[in-house]
């Protein structure tokens, strides 16, 4: 599995856990407290996390802690992944490795290549699919929620 954090000032670094089922705990452990903690508190007053409705991430242990440490969670409807932003990085990121002549032999090879291509992606990209979110929720709305996204 591989994390990361968007926002329109910046990233984080791209997490991948390859050993393993993600468990609220270890989402706790391996992403919140160490990934989503310090960004929440560099972005300052305002952040917002949002994630979808994984079992790890609505999870008691991991919302009482998002609670414990001032971190609001966005509320996000279930299987909406045409109105998440980072779906597209994910995307964008699977692009970039599939037009690489030769394809990761290892897991650790393709977490090194999605560490990179995920470095490479511009920030103005990732600020207009941000920007772009309003457009997109209006069109979920229109469409009755069937997109081409």
């Amino acid at each position: 599995m591989v994390w990361g954090g968007i926002s329109l000032g910046g990233r984080t670094a791209f997490q991948v856990l390859a050993r393993g089922s993600l468990t609220a705990i270890r989402y706790r452990d391996e992403i919140l407290r160490p990934l989503v903690r310090p960004y929440a508190g560099a972005v300052g007053p305002g952040f917002l996390q949002m994630q979808d409705n994984a079992r790890p991430h609505v999870a008691g242990v991991c919302q009482q802690f998002l609670q414990e440490e001032g971190i609001d969670a966005m509320d996000w409807p279930a299987r909406s992944p045409d109105l998440n932003p980072i779906e597209h990085i994910w995307d964008i990121m699977s692009r970039s490795i599939h037009q690489h002549h030769v394809a990761p032999q290892t897991v650790q090879e393709l977490a090194d290549a999605l560490v990179h291509v995920g470095e490479e992606i511009p920030q103005e990209t990732i600020r207009h699919l941000i920007r772009s979110m309003p457009r997109r929720c209006r069109e979920v709305i229109q469409a009755r929620g069937h997109t081409h996204y």
